[in-house]
């Protein structure tokens, strides 16, 4: 099943039943603000990364990441709210515009960047 997602879905969402851990999204006792301003600091740093657009009152960050190889851009989007515990739930999605398959590239870059959010929030 893992390899035939890869080769016939070019797109990737976190999901809280996802069977992967990776892509379940975050839910943080974080002040809002603060996540939403750590999120944003953190894609404007990464590599290969551009801002296309945010927008902290709807909470949403809209990016444009490249492929390392072929140079492909993908579409990138957080979303952050707060849940029904006030809580920051954050959320993600990102989409190949090329190619019927994206070999985890999508999950791997989700994975990623909730890694490092989760540094740079200090709780790793």
């Amino acid at each position: 099943m893992g390899l035939w997602r890869a080769l016939t879905r070019n797109h990737t969402q976190t999901d809280p039943a996802s069977p992967d851990p990776r892509l379940r999204g975050r839910t943080y006792s974080i002040a809002f603000a603060r996540v939403w301003d750590t999120a944003l600091a953190l894609a404007h740093a990464l590599p290969r990364w551009r801002i296309v657009s945010s927008d902290e009152e709807r909470g949403i960050i809209q990016a444009e990441a490249r492929t390392r190889v072929f140079k492909f851009t993908d579409d990138v989007t957080i979303r952050m709210r707060l849940d029904e515990n006030a809580l920051t739930r954050v959320d993600m999605r990102s989409a190949s515009r090329v190619g019927i398959g994206d070999l985890g590239t999508n999950a791997r870059r989700i994975a990623a960047f909730f890694r490092r959010l989760d540094q740079r929030l200090g709780l790793l």
